[in-house]
């Protein structure tokens, strides 16, 4: 039994260590200018807070919660702009950059080079966006306990959410920059981004559209994600939370498994 166990524990061991260095790569790569990736991440997210939730939501009124409780509008609009910071800072992070640094920089080719397997470097990249999206999101999360739009304990309990969220979008973002053949591709990327940032129930309940359009739209992966943060950070409890975790992992899964296929593929001609 020791003999069948022990060699998979020691792979595992190995494979995080050298998943490990890839994020300890990018970490000493970009250490003199994080603050500035923090900022950039955080700033946009505020302004759609303050300009929309908070300056258009004294004409909104307040929102009624599926549990029929009642909430302002700034605190209706929070949850998702955290949501959506997690997915923006997740993807730009796994598609852009990746992106660069496989078809130009050619960094992976002498990754590959190394033990490193192309699982390791996608698990190591996925690892270092997620360091970035925690980031932005409990910065996010203190400016909206400072506007008391959500308590502290539903904030330490809506980290975790966001985090997966933004590992879910990193894994699906990596696995579409496999896809891409130029630069000019990513205007779809963008295009479908603005799109679910539109219509994930982000600034509306998604109730408020036609019934076709409403069924379309609870099966795009933001609106989970939003349905997700939203229900904990206000307190709104469901069974449906489950659905939104398994729908996030199998994003995840999904994602990380194309990704790692696809970089064998183009890094091993």
């Amino acid at each position: 039994m020791v003999t069948l166990v022990l060699p998979r524990l020691v792979d595992v061991s190995a494979a995080s260590r050298r998943s490990a260095s890839v994020v300890e790569r990018n970490v000493a790569a970009l250490k003199s200018v994080y603050w500035l990736l923090l900022l950039s991440g955080i700033v946009e997210p505020l302004l759609y807070l303050f300009s929309i939730g908070v300056g258009v939501g004294t004409l909104v009124g307040d929102l009624p919660l599926p549990d029929g409780r009642l909430v302002s509008y700034a605190g209706f609009v929070a949850p998702a702009m955290l949501a959506s910071s997690a997915m923006t800072g997740a993807l730009s992070e796994t598609t852009f950059n990746f992106f660069g640094k496989m078809k130009y920089m050619k960094l992976y080719d002498g990754m590959i080079a190394t033990p490193v397997r192309p699982f390791e470097i996608a698990l190591g990249e996925l690892g270092w966006a997620m360091l970035r999206g925690t980031a932005y999101s409990a910065a996010f999360l203190g400016v909206m306990i400072a506007m008391d739009l959500t308590s502290v304990v539903h904030a330490l309990t809506t980290l975790p959410a966001a985090v997966l969220v933004g590992f879910a979008f990193g894994a699906l973002g990596m696995a579409v920059s496999t896809f891409m053949r130029s630069w000019q591709d990513f205007d779809l990327v963008a295009s479908a981004q603005f799109t679910l940032f539109l219509f994930s129930g982000t600034f509306v309940p998604a109730q408020a559209y036609p019934t076709l359009l409403h069924w379309l739209v609870e099966v795009t992966p933001l609106y989970r994600a939003v349905h997700l943060v939203r229900g904990i950070a206000l307190g709104a409890g469901g069974w449906l939370w489950l659905l939104d975790v398994l729908y996030l992992l199998a994003m995840l899964a999904a994602g990380l498994l194309v990704a790692s296929r696809r970089m064998g593929r183009l890094l091993y001609p």
